[in-house]
């Protein structure tokens, strides 16, 4: 059994950062590529940033040069630092694998740019 648990959200003004994290229960984290998920109402969930269990990243274009994703397989924990966050930004955020494995989905966190 794996579970995903992610924290870290809240309500930011925009060009703020917030910093999420993703905290995994279960004894495989350190084995698969982990990607950060966010779905903002009326819109598909997008994968907006991955990483692999060796460290190399990907970013969508739309977060590129603004989002960090990192991660502590020690801790099994992901993380995805946001900076210069936008208003677009607002969504929930998910964690999971990069290929969204459905049982692994969890509750996410609310994530607002608003002033």
């Amino acid at each position: 059994q794996v579970q995903l648990v992610e924290s870290g959200g809240g309500l930011v003004q925009p060009g703020g950062s917030l910093r999420l994290s993703c905290a995994a229960s279960g004894s495989i984290f350190s084995i698969y590529a982990m990607g950060w998920y966010r779905q903002a109402p009326g819109k598909q969930r997008e994968l907006v940033a991955a990483i692999t269990s060796g460290g190399s990243t990907n970013y969508a274009d739309s977060v590129k040069g603004r989002f960090t994703i990192s991660r502590d397989n020690a801790k099994n924990t992901v993380y995805l630092q946001m900076n210069s966050l936008k208003p677009e930004d607002t969504a929930v955020y998910y964690c999971n694998t990069d290929l969204g494995n459905e049982d692994y989905w969890g509750q996410g966190t609310q994530v607002t740019v608003s002033s």
